[in-house]
């Protein structure tokens, strides 16, 4: 039996932006038809500060796309951090849907970082207005690095702010450039200067309290919010939750994970009608995305492993024909 490995670098060159947000959008129609397994993931926790992720799935093949079957494990360990290590470690094992045997090891990390800036890529694309052009970044890690760039393959953003406790300068010096990234990155000195402008925000920090006053965003604004997966973290204040028409990822995961929407729900200070519209219901026209020009626009998204499947099932067809990835016999 032969497994394939592939790399970190592997997977920046299989799995382009482009091709993950229409993958994402492809799995999250199939999420919100029923038509994937994407049980919620088991999380184990190793320490109070953390914790290991377990996501298997199983999409069955559709019209124009093979199957998917496998698992990924990621640790996000905040304890890291202040050891210069990497907050985020994960891998994702592939496995053949015709006859369970395994078919690859991808590196986990750089897969999320973009199948997670896809899932943003796709709320953006179906929510924000047509000519948004400046975005607001919050965090500046390799998450929000992904999620600058999936907004920017699908807008003709011009201007970027940039927010972040530590890390801003050497981000936009980094990011400035690159792709479909524009030279103009700003940091921004406070919260409420990030969003002055801005019609596109994405938050994709670690924070346990909001990361932004809602009060502070202008009409017509479209917001992703993933960086916050426990019900305990809350980076969307109530402000802009009662502001937004909110759209999920998945409705069963957002009652369970998502502290931005369950910390009002909890507190009556929203109701379930708020939390109603899964983006996969847009994407296929059974419900409506923004209404009006002037509508906030809210994605909230905890992630789930639908994004996974159809991000290893990229790369497993991108790979080879690129000369990617490295075979081992078991």
């Amino acid at each position: 039996m032969n497994l394939r490995l592939f790399s970190a670098d592997d997977v920046h060159r299989a799995l382009p932006m482009s091709q993950a947000i229409e993958g994402v959008k492809a799995g999250y129609v199939q999420l919100s038809a029923g038509r994937v397994q994407a049980p919620l993931r088991t999380p184990l926790a190793v320490s109070p500060n953390d914790v290991t992720l377990i996501m298997p799935f199983f999409a069955p093949p559709a019209a124009g796309a093979d199957g998917a079957l496998g698992l990924k494990l990621v640790s996000v360990f905040n304890s890291n951090v202040p050891r210069g290590l990497p907050l985020i470690h994960s891998i994702v094992m592939a496995v053949d849907p015709s006859s369970g045997a395994p078919l690859a090891l991808i590196e986990g990390s750089s897969l999320t970082a973009i199948r997670t800036g896809a899932a943003s890529g796709a709320a953006t694309d179906v929510l924000a207005r047509p000519g948004a052009a400046v975005a607001a970044i919050f965090g500046s890690g390799v998450q929000a690095r992904r999620q600058l760039e999936a907004v920017c393959t699908v807008r003709p953003i011009e201007r970027v702010f940039v927010y972040s406790l530590a890390g801003a300068e050497v981000f936009a010096v980094e990011m400035a450039g690159m792709g479909p990234i524009p030279t103009d990155i700003r940091i921004a000195a406070t919260p409420r200067e990030a969003l002055a402008e801005a019609d596109v925000v994405c938050t994709a920090t670690t924070a346990l309290t909001p990361v932004f006053d809602g009060h502070d965003l202008r009409p017509g604004t479209h917001v992703n919010g993933i960086g916050s997966f426990t019900p305990e973290m809350q980076e969307i204040d109530l402000a802009t939750v009662r502001r937004s028409r909110v759209f999920v990822d998945s409705i069963e995961a957002a009652l369970a994970e998502a502290g931005d929407l369950l910390i009002p729900l909890n507190a009556g200070e929203i109701t379930l009608d708020h939390i109603s519209t899964e983006l996969g219901e847009v994407i296929d026209g059974s419900k409506p995305g923004r209404t009006s020009t002037e509508q906030i626009t809210f994605f909230k998204s905890v992630g789930v492993a639908v994004q996974d499947a159809v991000a290893a099932s990229i790369i497993l067809h991108n790979g080879p024909m690129l000369g990617l990835g490295t075979t081992i016999e078991l």
